[in-house]
Order: C-alpha cells, then sequence, then structure tokens
C-alpha cells in the first residue's frame, strides 16, 4: 500500500472565504459538492485543501484526508492494529472508498481510495 496524497480539511462555514484566501495562494477549486469544496494547485495537483462545513454522509468531520492506492488493505491493518474506526468502509456516490479512522493525538483521519 502506498500513499496518493494527504489532505488536510479545514471547518469552515463559510467556505467561499477560504476559496478566496487558499485562491491568492494560486489553489483553484477541483472538485465542489456542495458540502465540501477541494481545491488544489495546478502546478502541483497533489497540493490539495478541503474545506468543508460537515460531513454529509459521516456522523463525524475528518481533520485530514490520506488516499492510498488500496483502501481495503489499509482498512485491514489499521483494524488489525486496534486503531479506532470511527466510519465503516463503504462506497460513496462520488467514486471513492473510504473510512474515517482516529489517529493517537484524536483526529480524524479520512482514508480513501477512487474507485476504477
Amino acid at each position: 500500500m502506498s500513499v496518493r496524497r494527504v489532505m488536510p480539511v479545514i471547518r469552515s462555514g463559510t467556505p467561499e472565504e477560504h476559496r478566496e484566501f487558499y485562491g491568492l495562494l494560486g489553489f483553484e477549486p477541483v472538485m465542489d459538492l456542495g458540502w465540501i469544496v477541494t481545491l488544489a494547485s495546478p502546478a502541483a495537483p497533489t497540493a490539495q485543501v478541503g474545506i468543508m462545513a460537515e460531513d454529509r454522509t459521516a456522523p463525524v468531520t475528518p481533520d485530514m484526508s490520506v488516499e492510498v492506492d488500496d483502501v481495503d488493505a489499509a482498512y485491514a491493518v489499521l483494524r488489525d492494529s486496534g486503531a479506532e474506526i470511527v466510519h465503516p468502509l463503504q462506497d460513496e456516490e462520488w467514486g471513492v472508498r473510504r473510512f474515517f479512522v482516529r489517529d493517537p493525538a484524536g483526529r480524524v483521519v479520512n482514508v480513501l481510495g477512487h474507485r476504477r
């Protein structure tokens, strides 16, 4: 299993303010589902920032996202390690398979892979 990208998730009730701010640094919108906006650098597309008020399909809002090449393997490793799974592995309508896990500091990590 390998990591493809890591993206901080900023919780905000005013996503447009963040969109404008990060736009000053060169980030551009690459996904907007209404409840989450992903901004990326055109020069380095895996350099991304997510802006979210709340997660619409999970009970908690993650602090960061980690995209891996094999989300099922990541799930098995973390589950078997005894890490706290706070949202089960599932397929989402926007084309990802994901789960949430709590890190040792208590942060919620959205671990995902794009379905092929």
